[in-house]
């Protein structure tokens, strides 16, 4: 006979026994639930939120240049927190995913309508914190299927991103894979370095498009996308502008005619002064550069024709806060004859092994300043006239004798002042210029290799190339006003 423990059957006691061990392992369960549950909850992504503009203070609007809309479509803005994350990598993070089913067409070339911007593109706010070191446009492709599209096309049957001239005619940019691999802005485009979320901020990003520096004109006359972006974090309570007035150094008045063109660079990792942002004064003189990221420093670097064709020379001002109204920017005009500016030409090559490479190359004319306190810096000297500053390496019937064997060429041409800079210091809201230095007018050509329809990824070993001599021999790269020089050849290797 079973024994009995009180008035407890001994069979139920096994039945007890099981319902505690059952009941013991449901709490230890439901405890190691509730412990997982919250060890996720605290190593859950922290959130923040991101507005997204676009802006554009274009150089190459008519009259200043040969464009009257550039128009593009985007469909998607993303970031990633890896500086080498590839296109197909998981982590890209929709900065303004209300893209994706109403994307939005904007004139780069537009006037400002929400004060410095061209256009909002979205928002996000739900943004995983980190710091992000990569961002990416993707624009509508040309032919969406049945993709959404922008609400209003100006391209009419020219696809969704176009170009229109002077004339009125609407030209397609050609855009091939970066429609599906983006629109990049890598690490070094970023002012002041990854942008850094934490929870619960609530941030601005502006992307300027410099597309002034962004359309390559095919040999067959189509229109190319070749994209220069920055961008960077701005503030939309803050003053984030950078302003003044170009003025005839002799007359204090607006330098009347012929086209004015003002930049904002910065030193990139080699030092060298580069165009962060470009623009055309107005009729007054005028310039007005924002949004600019917030506690960036620039130089401004100013270059001018007048109307009856007269150059002025260069102005630098390094070292310039956002926030600061420069005032009056006198440039002195040259003097002699001819008062002309000077152009630079020459040819670029590009071999891919025994073969021809196929590149795009962005030129600049650079030209050495030495600064108040010692030392000298390179800044990027505006070009102006028709300069191609912009130039597709892609066949070999226009090389030069001598240039390598089977090699693809491509001739340049850069238009530009034919005197030295004067260098002003700005020092408790004054600039203190001096005056031009004396003697040749010395520049460096540099140049800038990227594979095509990659969105501006570097190309060829090594991607950047200089050359400060004239063809031929070890003269240096002088110029004289209303003359051309001959730069000597600059050849590419090792491009993809």
């Amino acid at each position: 006979m079973p024994t009995q423990r009180g008035n407890i059957p001994a069979g139920q006691i096994s039945l007890f026994a099981a319902i505690g061990i059952l009941a013991f392992f449901s709490v230890a369960a439901l405890v190691i639930s509730c412990t997982s549950n919250s060890s996720q909850m605290v190593q859950s992504p922290q959130m923040a939120s991101v507005s997204v503009t676009i802006s554009d203070p274009p150089s190459c609007k008519v009259p200043a240049g040969s464009f009257e809309h550039v128009y593009i479509s985007i469909n998607s803005v993303q970031a990633h927190t890896s500086a080498t994350a590839g296109d197909n990598s998981p982590g890209w993070q929709e900065l303004a995913p209300q893209l994706a089913s109403a994307p939005v067409q904007v004139d780069l070339l537009g006037t400002a309508t929400q004060g410095c911007f061209l256009a909002t593109l979205g928002s996000n706010n739900a943004l995983p914190v980190g710091s992000y070191q990569q961002i990416r446009l993707l624009l509508v492709p040309n032919n969406p299927g049945g993709s959404p599209v922008p609400a209003t096309n100006n391209c009419g049957n020219q696809g969704l991103n176009c170009a229109v001239l002077n004339d009125g005619s609407i030209h397609e940019l050609d855009l091939s894979g970066q429609a599906n691999t983006g629109l990049k802005i890598p690490p070094g485009q970023i002012v002041g370095g990854p942008i850094t979320v934490t929870a619960g901020q609530d941030i601005t990003l502006n992307i300027d498009f410099n597309i002034c520096a962004s359309v390559i004109v095919e040999g067959n006359g189509m229109y190319r996308l070749k994209p220069t972006l920055t961008a960077g974090q701005v503030s939309t309570t803050a003053n984030t502008a950078l302003s003044g007035q170009v003025t005839d150094s002799v007359t204090g008045m607006p330098i009347l005619g012929g086209t004015t063109l003002v930049a904002l660079e910065q030193p990139d990792a080699s030092g060298i002064d580069r165009v962060f942002m470009q623009a055309a004064t107005d009729s007054s003189g005028n310039f007005n550069f924002c949004p600019l990221p917030m506690g960036a420093t620039f130089d401004v670097v100013v270059v001018a024709i007048n109307g009856a064709g007269v150059a002025y020379n260069a102005a630098v001002v390094v070292n310039v806060p956002i926030g600061t109204s420069l005032g009056k920017v006198p440039l002195v005009a040259e003097t002699g004859a001819p008062t002309g500016p000077a152009t630079i030409q020459g040819f670029v090559t590009a071999l891919n092994g025994a073969a021809g490479g196929m590149i795009d190359v962005t030129m600049s004319a650079l030209q050495s300043v030495s600064l108040s306190g010692g030392g000298a810096r390179q800044v990027t000297i505006p070009l102006q006239g028709n300069s191609t500053g912009l130039i597709s390496v892609q066949n070999p019937t226009t090389c030069p004798a001598g240039a390598p064997m089977s090699a693809n060429c491509a001739q340049y041409s850069l238009v530009v002042p034919a005197s030295n800079p004067e260098v002003g210091t700005f020092s408790a809201g004054v600039v203190t210029f001096t005056a031009p230095a004396s003697g040749p007018v010395l520049f460096t050509v540099d140049a800038l290799a990227a594979m095509p329809m990659s969105g501006g990824l570097p190309d060829c070993t090594p991607p950047e190339m200089t050359q400060n001599h004239l063809s031929g021999g070890t003269m240096p790269l002088a110029v004289v006003a209303g003359t051309t020089v001959t730069a000597q050849e600059i050849d590419f290797s090792g491009c993809v």
